[in-house]
């Protein structure tokens, strides 16, 4: 049995009688106050370390917690597009974390030389690369993540829906980090 079928039936079988009422509720259509955009790393779970409910978070993963500039990528801004024209989400979270492997892969091409797709996804966050390039070490890859996640913000700034939102005064923009081992969340840039 693969892990996963396991956690499925204890999910079927204990979890989901106590919640039923709530996905009654959730089936006819979702309202999430917050879209977050993290990484796909498998230690980082947005509604863990927010103890959020199902239908609170609208969440878009992938490598690096990156949005792209407006046109270079159309699932990022898709995913972007729908939660604030669509859900009307009235934050958006780009939650970098410790220890982040894109990040690791960006500063190290060489890391990545054998993962092409990776290396050209990585690429996008170029600014960081040359922004912490007089860093060396450990230090370098967290001022790395820091700048990363904060430049994201720039990128989801340029997205016409952001924009509008932004304009109008209903969508704030925040940038955190959340470390690994001690759990603890930087919100190290917010932009209304």
């Amino acid at each position: 049995m693969h892990p996963s079928q396991s956690g499925i039936r204890r999910f079927q079988s204990d979890v989901w009688p106590l919640m039923s009422a709530q996905f009654a509720a959730l089936a006819n259509g979702q309202s999430p106050h917050t879209l977050v955009i993290t990484c796909s790393d498998s230690r980082v779970d947005p509604s863990l370390i927010t103890q959020s409910q199902p239908g609170e978070l609208f969440v878009l993963r992938n490598a690096g917690n990156l949005v792209p500039k407006f046109g270079a990528d159309d699932g990022s801004a898709a995913a972007v597009e729908y939660a604030v024209d669509a859900l009307r989400v009235a934050h958006i979270v780009v939650c970098g974390h410790s220890g982040c492997g894109a990040m690791q892969g960006l500063l190290d091409p060489q890391a990545v030389r054998q993962l092409p797709t990776v290396a050209r996804w990585v690429a996008h966050a170029a600014s960081t690369r040359e922004a912490t390039s007089q860093l060396r070490g450990e230090a370098r890859l967290d001022a790395a993540i820091m700048h990363n996640t904060t430049a994201q913000l720039d990128n989801l700034a340029g997205h016409p829906s952001v924009a509008r939102a932004m304009a109008e005064g209903r969508l704030q923009l925040h940038a955190w980090v959340y470390d690994i081992r001690d759990g603890d969340i930087d919100d190290i840039d917010t932009r209304t």
